[in-house]
This record gives C-alpha cells, structure tokens and sequence, in this order.
C-alpha cells in the first residue's frame, strides 16, 4: 500500500510539473494595454491548438504550454497586425510582453481586417477565408488546414482529439447532423465561419455539467447568398443481354436551403 501511494504520489508530480506558464501584458504602440485580444499557441509538432485565451481588462494573458516543446505564438486584434513568433519552452515558466503595430492602411482606402480565430467562452470561431488557399472544394479540406482539428482515418471530424457529434448549419441541424454528408459536400466558398461549440449540450442550462465537457459540435454560417446549393451524385451504367439492353440509373442527390432540405434516392 506504501509502494502505492508513493507511485501515485510521484505520478501527479510529474503530471503537475508537465507543463509550464506563458503570461504577459499585449499592448498597442502608445503602450496602452489591448482588452479582449486572442492569444493562441499552435504546437509545431503536431499542429494542434494547445492553448488559448483572451487578454484581460489590464490586457494579461496566460497559456499553459507543455515543457521543452515548440510553438507559433499569434496574437490578433481588430485594427491592429496579427503578430506571430516561433516560442520554444524549456523548464520554467515564461514571463514575456507583447506590443501590436496598427494596421497598415492606404490612403482614401477604408480597411476591413477580421481575425482569423477569435475565443467566445466555451466557443471558438475560425474566420474560414483566412485559412483558403484556393484549392480547397470541400468543407473538408478547409477543417484539416484549422489548429486543432482534422480528419481521422473514418472520416469523422475530431477537435483536440474528441469527436465531433453534431454538426449544424446556420445553428440548425444537417440533414440530422451528419457529419460526413456535410464535411464531404458543403462546398468550400459557401462557408464564411466554422465554430467549435465545446462542452456542447442541446439544453442550455447544462452547457455546465461536467459529463458534457466531451461533447463538442460545430457550427457552420454560410456566407450571404450561399445558402443554397444542391449535391450529391448519379449512378449509371449501362449492358446488354441475349434479349434486351440493360440500363441502371441511381441518382442520389440532396438539396439544402435555410428553411427546408430535401433528399432525392432513386
């Protein structure tokens, strides 16, 4: 039982000290402190989202990093340049400051900037046109290129390594919140914002309850005069018989609008 207790002892020891603090102050270039900036940490290993927060009203912040690893550090606010820097950790905790430049503007030219990832409570919200490159035709191909998330091997979406499941559009359900009809057939231009809803629960009062914080669903807008579209596809082919040619035609195709979707099998 001694041997026991010391084992699990030594065990949340190693497990307290595996990660290690990363806090500062952003601030703007008159040194006024930024309220309500986003600071995340990408992990280069992996290319996950290992942390995140929001500035304070004395524009703080803290991450929690794990030791001896390496990290893009992005800190963004609306009218200022997005700042990034490759951040490694080593032992101890890291103390350091951050100064935003103002957005560069042209003259007689009004600039709109949007953040690429922005942190509301429990929910993270990724500006989808900050991670296209062009190539992209599916909904699909632009949440393997978010932090966080990707396609595992079945096709289902994961955040964080938890899967997905449910999957809204315009916060209602997909054609019964299937996630892989949507991921494979929602055509990449038509979406603006991609949400990750964390510790998600279809009763709002129990968004809190601790059996929950598994459940993560996600929640795509469309942008404005995308809403609707068809998919799916056709099956043909066609052979012949001592008596008679042969023909097969199965089409399988969906519809989707903001007030009704419909589904065609033939």
């Amino acid at each position: 039982m001694k041997k026991l207790f010391c084992a699990a002892f030594l065990l949340v020891v190693c497990i307290s000290h595996a990660q290690i603090k990363l806090e500062g102050v952003v601030r703007d270039s008159l040194n006024q402190p930024l309220e309500l900036a986003n600071v995340i940490a990408i992990n280069q290993e992996t290319r996950g989202l290992e942390s995140f927060g929001v500035t304070s009203e004395q524009g703080r912040f803290r991450l929690d990093l794990g030791k001896n690893g390496t990290y893009k550090i992005q800190i963004s606010y609306v009218g200022m340049q997005t700042f990034e820097e490759i951040l490694t950790t080593q032992e101890t905790d890291i103390t350091k400051d951050y100064k935003l430049k103002p957005a560069i503007a042209l003259e007689g030219v009004e600039l709109v900037y949007e953040m690429p990832v922005t942190v509301q409570g429990d929910t993270v919200v990724y500006n989808a046109d900050s991670y296209k490159s062009g190539t992209e035709r599916k909904l699909e191909d632009v949440l393997e290129k978010l932090p966080g998330v990707e396609i595992n091997e079945e096709g289902q979406v994961e955040v964080e390594g938890k899967v997905v499941n449910k999957l809204m559009v315009n916060g209602k359900d997909f054609f019964d919140g299937d996630t892989k009809l949507a991921t494979k057939n929602i055509p990449s231009k038509a979406v603006d914002k991609i949400q990750v809803l964390r510790n998600y629960s279809e009763v709002g009062q129990l968004r809190s309850v601790t059996n929950n914080q598994d459940n993560v669903a996600l929640n795509i807008k469309l942008k404005e005069g995308k809403e609707n579209f068809w998919f799916g596809n056709v099956t043909a082919g066609a052979g012949s018989s001592p008596d008679k040619e042969l023909y097969l035609v199965q089409p399988k195709l969906f519809y989707y609008s903001p007030n009704y979707s419909l589904n065609f099998i033939g």
